[in-house]
């Protein structure tokens, strides 16, 4: 059984447009889905917590000799609010002897230097001034009193 040469061409030109038009509405973009408003938080709910910015910090940087005056690495240091019995804040120092450190500006703070077989050194930081930062050089003293 032939069928009739225009029955096939129609079902080809149908089929045709039908692919056409799929492929047009593929490519139109799609609208974005409608925002909701945000919900309300009850009136007893917390203020979100603002994040927390360096911009305001006091930087405390420094350096860390041996008795005979070479760069002293892998020294511990703990850092404290001066009204605090807590150390909050600690590092070490790295291979060229230097640290340094980020606190929160506005109090007074204690750094307490300390190595094995060495007196430990304690140093007042005021960090009420205004200025960001502070330097400081270390020099240790063998536990004994006597030079390596």
């Amino acid at each position: 059984m032939k069928s009739p040469r225009w029955f096939v061409v129609a079902g080809r030109l149908c089929l045709l447009i039908c692919l056409a038009s799929a492929l047009v509405r593929a490519q139109e973009p799609v609208p974005p889905p409608p925002q909701e408003p945000p919900p309300e938080a009850p009136a007893s709910a917390k203020p979100q917590k603002q994040k927390y910015s360096h911009a305001n910090d006091f930087l405390i940087i420094g350096t860390i000799f041996d008795p005979r005056g070479y760069a002293f690495p892998g020294v511990e240091l703990r850092i404290r609010r001066s009204a605090e019995r807590k150390y909050r804040w600690d590092s070490y120092t790295n291979s060229r002897g230097e640290f340094a450190v980020r606190v929160p500006q506005g109090s007074d703070y204690e750094m307490v230097i300390h190595v094995k077989g060495f007196t430990d050194q304690t140093r007042a930081i005021d960090a009420k001034t205004g200025v960001s930062e502070a330097r400081i050089v270390f020099h240790m003293e063998s536990a004994g009193g006597e030079k390596k």
